[in-house]
């Protein structure tokens, strides 16, 4: 960790499903500029479902390309599924799998996994350092004291369409859903950590904010069955709660933190053939956004080298 240093960076990583392969090419591309692992240039990451799997990668030291193998490993078959019960099972198995029994004391650099509370619709925001917590500092315990296979599976637990996720922690039992509803981008709760409890000058702070990119939203075939009809539909409605969510955090960033040097990557895209959702399992689709996120990345390479060389 480079805590010691002038410049604090902070990456934030949004959720999106199956368009992590977006953020996943912007990271890669980012990995190659900077010539190491990302855990190694930035401070703070932060991510929101699927950018909680990818933040707890990075933090653990895992690169880019180790993530996206996994990704067209597992989470194309994750996606496919559709009853909720059978996701959830396949999730389970595969965070077990990624994190195994770690916990958030073995991360190597500064961390938050966005969830939320299911019976008071308010955040749980899992952190590994004493250092972020906003109070309570007699009792904190990294990570509430659960395992990180547990506080990603959370984040990802997109309700109705993933089961809800009961979690053990330190302070009792919670029932957790996807931490999109309270915040699918997750800058502004990082940079509450780093005004408030870490006391980071502003103009020390470099922020690097990458999206899944915007498109267009899936049509049903003529010959869907009604069922399938209504699920395309229930599907679009969750993500355009999710993008309005991620449009008015990004938003209100601007306004409350203007000051705070900050990359924002999120390019929309029109065209029909780019429609798409957060449950897309078409391969060669996702292979496409994986090059769509390299491409964006190069939009903003030079704004990036004055934040992270």
């Amino acid at each position: 960790m480079s805590g010691a240093m002038a410049t604090y960076r902070v990456l934030t990583l949004d959720g999106g499903g199956a368009k992590g392969f977006y953020t996943l090419g912007v990271l890669r591309e980012m990995e190659g500029l900077v010539g190491t692992r990302l855990h190694e240039k930035f401070d703070l990451i932060f991510g929101t479902s699927t950018g909680a799997i990818i933040a707890a990668m990075l933090a653990l030291g895992h690169s880019v390309d180790e993530i996206h193998e996994l990704y067209k490993k597992h989470v194309i078959s994750v996606m496919a599924l559709k009853a909720p019960a059978e996701k959830s099972t396949r999730l389970k198995a595969l965070a077990d799998e990624v994190f195994g029994e770690k916990k958030f004391e073995e991360v190597k650099t500064g961390i938050g996994i966005v969830a939320t509370k299911w019976h008071n619709d308010r955040p749980m925001v899992f952190k590994a350092s004493k250092e972020q917590a906003h109070g309570q500092l007699g009792t904190f315990k990294p990570g509430f004291g659960c395992t990180i296979a547990d506080a990603v599976q959370a984040s990802c637990s997109a309700y109705p369409f993933f089961a809800k996720k009961m979690v053990s922690t330190h302070l009792g039992d919670f029932e957790l859903v996807d931490g999109g509803y309270c915040a699918n981008n997750p800058t502004l709760y990082a940079l509450a950590d780093v005004i408030g409890p870490l006391g980071q000058e502003r103009a020390n702070i470099r922020v690097v904010s990458v999206g899944v990119g915007e498109y267009p939203a899936p049509k049903p075939r003529l010959f869907s069955k009604m069922w399938w009809a209504g699920f395309l539909q229930s599907v679009t409605l969750l993500q355009k709660t999710l993008e309005i969510n991620t449009q008015s955090m990004d938003q209100l960033r601007a306004i409350l933190f203007r000051d705070v040097q900050t990359i924002r990557i999120n390019e929309a895209y029109t065209q029909p053939e780019m429609a798409t959702d957060l449950f897309e399992h078409d391969e060669t689709k996702l292979n496409v956004l994986f090059i769509r996120g390299r491409e964006s990345y190069g939009k903003v390479e030079q704004q990036l080298k004055s934040f992270l060389l």
